[in-house]
């Protein structure tokens, strides 16, 4: 892989990027882990190939590759009525389910008419205990004031919705019986030895990244928490993102570790409903298959080409304020070229 020098470290204190971390996969592998910079501004703690950090939305890539392995397993349905399974919520019938139903199909490709309340879903605020799922999706929380509800016709359009992922989240538990993190660490974590990857970073020690704004300070309570894993929870490394990356290769060979099948990773990189773009919690373009992450003093991305054996994942310790592309996520995502 034929690579566009760019200094990392100089474009870092250009744009007052705190750390950085990054894994680049090449003909099915990891040939390629850096990292650089500081786990929080102003100490001496240095970020390594084991340093954590908040993936925030591509938490939804996660959850939309469980889904597939529980869909391989019968246990859900991608074209079934979500209220079907459901047992602790129900999504309210209106008029615009009339017609059309919400499914796990729509909901991972954020066409299932659910829109995301105005101020909502934000991080968890360190006084409050962090709320269950019924009450989120409910509207009794400070992070979900409204209940939730379908807003236009499923498969008529996009709306990018937290939410959705929030009920995908209670409807696991409900067919499961078990915690959402639970489930993903047994069905996913362990068997690809993602370990350094949790729902619950307090958990994982010292080597946690501290959040940072554009100007380069921390954010206020260091580690933002959002109390809705499934749509923005993950706390990972770049390297465990590239194995699962590597999964999702592998399943096109019949090589799956976690046993999911061909036909379930190309269903969830194949176009969905009215949008080109649009996977199953992933975006398109062309063979470029790719999740992004932005949050309170966080920003990552996770870009692949699965048929290629390709990708990279980049992991950053501050939110610049513009998108991925237009930052220095962008400027080493140009730096490299996939084949």
């Amino acid at each position: 892989m034929a690579n566009a020098y760019i200094d990392i470290n100089e474009r870092m204190k250009h744009n007052h990027v705190a750390g950085l971390s990054m894994s680049v996969i090449h003909r099915g592998h990891i040939v390629q882990v850096d990292h650089y910079g500081l786990l929080e501004i102003g100490t001496n703690k240095k970020v390594d190939s084991n340093a954590i950090f908040n993936a925030c939305s591509i938490s939804k890539f996660l959850t939309a590759f469980l889904v597939m392995r529980l869909t391989e397993q019968g246990m859900l349905d991608l074209d079934e009525d979500v209220n079907h399974r459901l047992t602790s919520w129900k999504i309210p019938d209106n008029p615009f389910t009339a017609n059309k139903k919400v499914t796990l199909r729509s909901l991972l490709s954020h066409q299932s008419g659910i829109v995301d309340p105005p101020d909502s879903f934000g991080a968890i605020d360190s006084n409050e205990e962090i709320p269950s799922m019924v009450n989120l999706l409910s509207g009794r929380t400070s992070y979900c004031k409204e209940p939730i509800e379908v807003k236009y016709e499923p498969e008529s359009d996009f709306q990018y919705s937290d939410a959705g992922f929030c009920l995908i989240q209670q409807l696991i538990e409900d067919v499961i019986g078990e915690p959402f993190e639970r489930v993903m660490e047994k069905l996913i974590f362990r068997p690809l030895k993602m370990m350094n990857s949790t729902y619950t970073p307090i958990k994982l020690g010292e080597n946690i990244a501290c959040g940072h704004t554009k100007d380069g300070s921390l954010v206020d309570r260091k580690y933002p928490i959002y109390p809705y894993p499934a749509a923005a929870g993950l706390w990972t490394t770049s390297s465990d993102l590239a194995l699962l990356v590597i999964d999702v290769m592998s399943a096109l060979k019949k090589e799956s570790k976690v046993g999911i099948s061909a036909n379930q990773v190309n269903e969830m990189i194949t176009p969905q409903g009215c949008k080109e773009w649009t996977g199953l919690g992933v975006f398109l373009d062309g063979e470029e298959v790719s999740s992004l992450g932005w949050g309170v003093g966080f920003q990552c991305m996770l870009v692949a080409y699965p048929r290629l054996g390709s990708g990279l994942i980049i992991m950053t310790n501050t939110d610049q304020g513009v998108h991925q592309l237009e930052g220095i996520i962008g400027e080493v995502y140009h730096s490299h070229s996939f084949e």
